[in-house]
Formats: structure tokens, sequence, C-alpha cells
């Protein structure tokens, strides 16, 4: 039996390789399932001919590296960018937000299971719990969907504003109270997670959170209405929910200007913004934007836990 050293928080531990483990990794750097099994066998198989019988682990995931470089150079750069965010000591707290039917929560489980992130929450699901124990009288604009706050606003705006986003402003602004208790507990914690959802807005959440080399966020843009309309249509092709796609269109165009809120945000703000068409250039964008600060040398460990 070949075993595999490996250390977390100065101890070393020692467990027997696992070709399974190393199949999953190579399936999150975008390696063809059975591919990757295949490719975990040539390397025990490699390793018993070496008559290796304890392995470091960083000493495995160089000979992994080495021989993807021969088979399949783009499959390396993934397998190493996953690699260095998995040894950061810090959680890793990605932000995914946009306006509904934008994709957020495809993108947010996509990018969740590429990099390994066990936990991810969407907004929504953060707001209804913010319900459960604020009153509808107390925190009335929680209880409308962000595009249809304005609805319950107690005091109606000036006929120059747009109630709408006055409307979206008071949700995303009482939602974010929530979301910031999210990323506080997720750092303390040493928890990585992926927060997902509309209530995602730049501006809203505390600067001494988002400004955190281990906290990441993104804006998805649809810029094509019909892609954006094509998204709830395909949303809600299923006969159950045929409801939600009138209430959906009854309210695009709020829900477009929403969309223009988020863009405008994000550019003040410095966030990025990605045009979510194709998802693996999503996910692309994503990490490649993640590894530019985050899995740098100042934020890893000496040895891979």
């Amino acid at each position: 039996m070949i075993m595999v050293e490996g250390e977390v928080s100065g101890k070393k531990y020692r467990e027997p390789f696992s070709k399974g483990v190393l199949a999953r990794s190579l399936t999150r750097a975008e390696m063809d399932p059975n591919k990757a099994y295949t490719f975990s066998s040539q390397i025990e198989a490699q390793l018993k001919k070496d008559g290796v019988k304890l392995i470091k682990l960083d000493d495995l995931v160089n000979i992994v590296r080495q021989r993807l470089k021969k088979e399949d150079s783009e499959i390396a750069v993934q397998y190493g960018l996953w690699k260095r965010i998995r040894k950061c000591q810090d959680p890793l707290v990605i932000l995914i937000g946009g306006s509904s039917g934008v994709g957020t929560s495809s993108i947010a489980f996509e990018v969740a299971n590429r990099l390994g992130i066990r936990n991810m929450i969407s907004t929504d699901m953060i707001r209804e719990v913010m319900r459960k124990i604020a009153s509808k009288d107390l925190l009335p604009t929680i209880y409308e969907s962000s595009y249809t706050a304005y609805r319950s606003l107690r005091i109606p705006p000036p006929p120059e504003l747009d109630e709408v986003l006055i409307g979206f402003r008071d949700h995303v602004d009482t939602v974010s109270v929530g979301v910031e208790a999210v990323i506080e507990r997720s750092i303390t914690e040493g928890i990585s997670i992926v927060i997902e959802g509309v209530h995602i807005v730049p501006g809203f959440i505390r600067e001494d959170l988002v400004s955190r080399d281990n906290v990441h966020m993104f804006i998805l843009t649809l810029e094509d209405e019909e892609v954006h309309k094509g998204r709830f249509y395909s949303r809600c092709r299923q006969q159950w929910a045929r409801r939600p796609l009138e209430r959906y269109m009854n309210y695009f165009g709020a829900i477009r200007r929403t969309h223009k809120y988020f863009e405008s945000q994000a550019n003040k703000y410095h966030v990025p913004v990605i045009e979510n068409i194709d998802i693996t250039t999503t996910i692309e964008s994503i990490i490649e934007d993640i590894t530019k600060t985050y899995g740098s040398e100042d934020h890893v460990t000496e040895t891979e836990g």
C-alpha cells in the first residue's frame, strides 16, 4: 500500500493513496471523469513500479503536474490553480450577484464544485430566515421580490425618482445585514463559501469585509434583453413553473432596471462585471480573477493540508 504524508496546522498525517481522490481533483481541473480515473491509475502504477511506499503530498502533486504538462498543458494549468487555492490558509468567500434570471445560482454551483467548496447559500435563503424573525410591519420590503419591493414602501417616493430602484435598494440594504453576518461567520470559522443572489450588490456590504484578499465579488450580466428573457423561459419550462414565468414577464421591465443598477454600482466600486453567455467562460473568468490575489505566496501554507 502506498501512503501519502500531508500536514495540517503543523501536524503530519498519513493516509492511503486514493485513485478516487486524485481523479476528483483532476475533474475539478476540467478533465473528463473517465480520463481522470485512467490518469490516476497510471500515477499509481508509476509509483508502484518505482517502489514507492511513502510519498509526501507535495511530491505527489509535483509528479501529477509534471505528467499533466506532457499530456495536457491546459489541464496542468487548471490543476495548478486549483492546488494553489486549496493551499491557502484563509477561507475563500465568493460573492456572485446579478438581477433575477442572469444565472447567479448556476454559476455559483459550478464555481463551488470546481474549487471544491462545500458550502453555498442563496441570499434568498438568508431573506427567508430574516422574514421569520422580523414581521412584515417592521420590514415590509423583504416580503416582496427584489423587483417588486417598491410596492411595500410606506412613503411613496417623489415622481422624479425611480420607485423600482428605491424599493430595490431598501430591500437589498435590509438583506445585506444577513449577508454580512454569513461572511463574518465564514471568516471567523475558517469556512470557505459561495454566496449568490440578487442581494449581492456593490456598495451595500461593508467595505472592511469586501476589501479582504480572500473575499471576492462578481456581478453577472446579460446585455441582450431577449437572451435574458430566454433564461426565464428555460427556467420555467416545467408545467408547475408557468405562473412564475408570467410574473417574471410582467415585471421584466423592473428586472432590467435593477440589472442596469447592478452594472452602475459595479463600475462605481470597481467590481468585475461578467457577461454570462457561456458558462465555461464565466467560470474561468471568475477563477482567473480570484487567483490574481488569493493563492499567492503570502496566503499559502508551506505544505498542503
